[in-house]
């Protein structure tokens, strides 16, 4: 704690005591004369140092200052008065006793505040958006008394001297003491207040081409000079290093525009993806660009290509702007995207056709590597690749600076490098009249300040290489931009006729130079002290932006909802079915569920009805009940009728569920279907029926007209006529068999029945029913050889076939002998190729034997003339499916006459058993088939 007294006397200021509390205490006056207005100052101060028990001493202490005029204003602390301190220190009892602090310290700390009358001269200094002020002190003749415990104005600094480890300061020691002023200790207790002087450095030229800015230096008394490092990008793409090395670079890979050299800054680094922007693949255009700081990766992407649409994400989530977190901060400046990291007093900018990067040197310089080069204002190493060593141009050097991106599997560092592109067309090409107007009039405010060569430079070359895409406009919309850097504001846009247009929102107004953050009403209201502007919509004039993440502009800062629509403080509005109210303080709206007026509810207890909710003209938040029909909601269903009847219904007034009825159709009926009138209707073949109009009173159904057809009741011999069942005529049906004899006479045989040919008794017919079908079958019989002459007359006599003629004494029976006879083998559908030699026993035992192929075994007659010998032979038979098969059948090669009953062969028992009686059937029908035919 301070006590300062200051009594004013002419060519001084007075005098000040200053009691330092310490745990070892003393009484110390200070004094100091010699002082005049003008001309050099000298201080001469006394410390009386009074111990009790002891005699007093004095020390000395001379302050030198320069000549000054009187009221003179400096930026360091300056006299040009005499002080007059005086300092008491009253000691302590010589044995504390009670007292916490140890008795062995001694150590004590001195802070001075000069107070007064203090005009503050201040200036900006543009180093992301720092500003500073210096306090300087003005004399004055004032007599002032002042008790302060530590007074710092604003703006001002204050310094604490030294803590010493005794009581005594060493010769040479020096400490700050206050605004900018040094205190040194000389000898012999004379103390040398010195102030800080500050010389204006001189003004550097920038490489870039940009201007210097002024940064505080690390005492914060004085200031110099430094040249931020700046990098930008645009087009197809050109890019601007550090230090204003122009080039351009026609990769489609994703790049380094800036990391550390030394990493100071965790996970840091600025990339810009790349893309072929024509048909070509010869050109490339910005399409991503990436800000990465610690834990938080920014991506603005472009929407559109070639367009300003751009959408920005963080760790690959969409968010809304203005955003804020971890020390990163994303808003929307003009037309640009800004990424701005405060605590590394750096920005970034994209807009989706260019980029720029702002940097302080002071954090940054000769600590860059990647497109942007090297920031250290000297354009020699800007072609740095990534192991140190300097490219010859920086086409080559931007190839070397690739970084893996999983979306391009294409590009990995260490791959081929890109040819470097020619800056020049390389067919002759008029340039666009849009890159003229960098070297004209329109742009000659700025000149002085950014020289536009080689921005006109990359407007030729895009103006050449892609004339249809308009890409000459963002070599002048980069140039504006850093003019608009410069504080030289350029309206370009309205002198290229429409080409490079930009179109505002309906509620925005378009400005070729506003703030880089416009004021809100949830901002600050005090005018911005930065000079610079952008170009991009703006709120027009009389209005201005609510809020930042509020894009609505208003004439009077009252509230703004979630309909967009300002409020006046004190207004009354309903939003969302709730009362609101906008008030100054707070959250600004307040509401309320909205009421409604009590209503008359109708009662819907009708089938079919129900309630319905409709909107009231009057008041949209409170909708009117009414009754509405849904026959969806009717339980009685429609019936079903029956066939010549139609349902039919009516909805009576006042109800909303129809009512149903069975009417008839007018048509006939027949069988589970409908006929129209005059329409024919099958009742059966034996009839010709059609529908009339005429009703039948009990069924309400037409009538149906019928008439018989007539039949044919003539059959042909053989053929009888027979009712079939759903015609209405018979049918002649063949139930004998009708065989063409050889005579071309024909024999009308019933089943069952055998008859020989008229007129040859070796030939037989017969007809079988089998299955509903007539078989008739034809047999022949072959005699042996006979020879009349080897019978005795009178002893020629027919067997008993009545075919076949034979000799035997007129007292003895027809020898039993073996007759041989040619026939077809039919077995199982299959036939033998030529006729078959068989053989069959025949003679006067009083019976006979023949062989039956069909059943493939031998058949008796009650007679005993049998065979005596046989054999198994073979056949080749011919199927109807084109293959052979293989027949066995039995040869008889000799017989006798045996006595034996009439039954079953024994000897073809076990052939016979092979077959069913079906199959039997069957061979008999097609062989009496085959003798038909031939």
């Amino acid at each position: 704690t301070t006590t300062t007294s200051e009594t004013s006397t002419p060519g001084s200021i007075g005098s000040t005591t200053l009691s330092t509390p310490s745990t070892r205490t003393s009484t110390v006056t200070v004094t100091t004369t010699g002082v005049t207005e003008t001309g050099s100052t000298s201080k001469t101060t006394t410390l009386e140092t009074t111990h009790s028990g002891s005699t007093p001493h004095s020390t000395t202490i001379t302050e030198l200052t320069s000549a000054t005029p009187p009221n003179a204003t400096y930026s360091t602390l300056t006299g040009s008065t005499a002080i007059t301190t005086t300092t008491s220190v009253e000691p302590s009892s010589s044995e504390p006793t009670g007292s916490s602090t140890p008795s062995s310290v001694s150590t004590s700390s001195m802070s001075v505040t000069t107070s007064g009358t203090t005009p503050t001269e201040s200036f900006t200094t543009t180093s992301g958006t720092t500003s500073r002020n210096f306090t300087t002190l003005t004399a004055t003749t004032t007599t002032i008394t002042t008790t302060t415990s530590e007074i710092v104005s604003s703006g001002s600094t204050t310094f604490s001297a030294p803590t010493a480890t005794s009581s005594a300061v060493t010769p040479g020691e020096s400490w700050w003491l206050c605004n900018c002023t040094n205190a040194i200790c000389i000898e012999d207790n004379i103390i040398q207040v010195v102030p800080v002087i500050c010389d204006p450095p001189a003004k550097p030229t920038c490489a870039n081409g940009l201007s210097p800015v002024q940064v505080i230096d690390e005492d914060g008394c004085c200031w110099h000079w430094e040249c931020d490092c700046y990098c930008t990008g645009w087009g197809d793409p050109h890019y601007m290093t550090f230090d204003g090395l122009y080039y351009s670079y026609q990769g489609n890979c994703t790049y380094v525009l800036v990391e550390e050299i030394h990493k100071k800054v965790d996970n840091f680094g600025v990339y810009i993806d790349n893309y072929h922007c024509d048909a070509r693949d010869t050109v490339s255009c910005p399409r991503t660009l990436i800000v990465r700081h610690e834990t938080q990766e920014v991506r603005i992407a472009t929407v559109k290509p070639n367009t300003l649409q751009v959408e920005v994400t963080v760790n690959k989530q969409a968010v809304a702007l203005p955003y804020k977190k971890f020390g990163l901060s994303i808003y929307e400046s003009g037309i640009n995207r800004v990424v701005e990291i405060p605590e590394l007093k750096m920005n970034v900018t994209y807009n989706g056709l260019s980029f720029s990067i702002r940097m302080p040197y002071s954090l940054f310089g000769n600590n860059t590597q990647g497109q942007c080069g090297t920031c250290n204002n000297n354009t020699a190493d800007d072609c740095m690749l990534p192991n140190g060593n300097i490219a010859e141009n920086c086409e080559t050097m931007a190839d070397h600076w690739q970084v893996v991106d999983p979306s391009k599997p294409q590009c990995s560092p260490g791959l081929n490098p890109t040819k470097a592109p020619s800056t020049t067309p390389t067919q002759p090409c008029k340039e666009s009249a849009i890159c003229k107007l960098l070297l004209g009039s329109v742009f000659e405010p700025c000149h002085a300040f950014v020289r536009p060569e080689k921005y006109y430079m990359a407007c030729v070359f895009d103006s050449c290489v892609l004339p249809n895409l308009d890409l000459e406009c963002s070599s002048l919309q980069t140039y504006a931009a850093i003019c608009a850097d410069q504080s030289v504001c350029i309206d370009w846009r309205s002198h290229t006729n429409g080409v490079c247009s930009y179109k505002c929102p309906s509620n925005k107004e378009y400005r070729a130079c506003g703030p880089t953050k416009e004021i809100t009403c949830k901002s600050s209201q005090q005018n911005e002290t930065s000079t610079k502007q952008v170009e991009g919509c703006f709120c027009p004039n009389g209005t201005m932006l609510y809020d930042s993440g509020v894009d609505v502009c208003v004439k009077t800062c009252g509230c703004v909802g979630v309909d967009k629509i300002p409020r006046e403080f004190g207004e009354e509005f309903t939003v969302d079915c709730q009362d609101c109210i906008c008030l100054e303080g707070g959250n600004g709206i307040v509401c309320k569920p909205h009421e409604c007026a009590q209503q008359n509810k109708p009662t819907c207890d009708g089938e079919g009805f129900y309630e319905v909710n409709e909107v009231n003209s009057e008041d949209s938040c409170c909708p009117i009940v009414t009754c509405k029909c849904n026959t969806s909601l009717c339980k009685t269903e429609a019936p079903k009728c029956t066939l010549g009847f139609e349902v039919r219904s009516h909805i009576p007034s006042g109800h909303c569920c129809p009512v149903y009825q069975c009417v008839p159709k007018r048509v006939c009926v027949h069988q589970n279907a409908e006929f129209l009138p005059n329409s024919p209707v099958f009742v059966d073949k034996c009839q010709n029926c059609f529908c009339t109009n005429e009703v039948n009173v009990s069924t309400q159904l037409n009538i149906i007209s019928c008439e018989h057809i007539p039949c044919n009741t003539y059959c042909k011999p053989g053929y009888e006529l027979q009712p079939v069942k759903g015609e209405c005529c018979g049918r002649c049906v063949q139930t004998k068999c009708i065989i063409h004899a050889a005579n071309s006479s024909d024999l009308i045989l019933s089943p069952g029945e055998f008859k020989n040919d008229p007129y040859n008794n070796c030939t037989i017919y017969s007809c079988t029913n089998i299955h509903d079908q007539l078989i008739s079958s034809t047999s022949e019989i072959t005699c042996p050889a006979f020879n009349e002459d080897s019978c005795k007359p009178g002893t020629i006599t027919f067997l008993p076939n009545g075919c076949c003629k034979t000799c035997a004494p007129l007292d003895s029976p027809t020898p039993c002998s073996v007759r041989k006879r040619k026939d077809f083998i039919v077995y199982k559908g299959c036939r033998s190729v030529d006729r078959v030699v068989m053989t069959e026993c025949e003679g006067t035992c009083g019976t006979f034997s023949l062989y039956s192929a069909e059943a493939n075994s031998m058949q008796h007659s009650c007679s005993c003339c049998r065979e005596a010998r046989t054999t198994v032979k073979r056949a080749e038979l011919k199927c109807p499916a084109g293959h052979s098969i293989s027949h066995e059948y039995i040869y008889v090669e000799s017989c006798s006459c045996q006595d034996t009953e009439c039954g079953s062969s024994q000897s073809s028992e076990s052939q016979s058993t092979e077959e069913n009686d079906t199959a039997s059937t069957l061979n008999r029908i097609k062989r009496a088939i085959n003798l038909t035919s031939k």
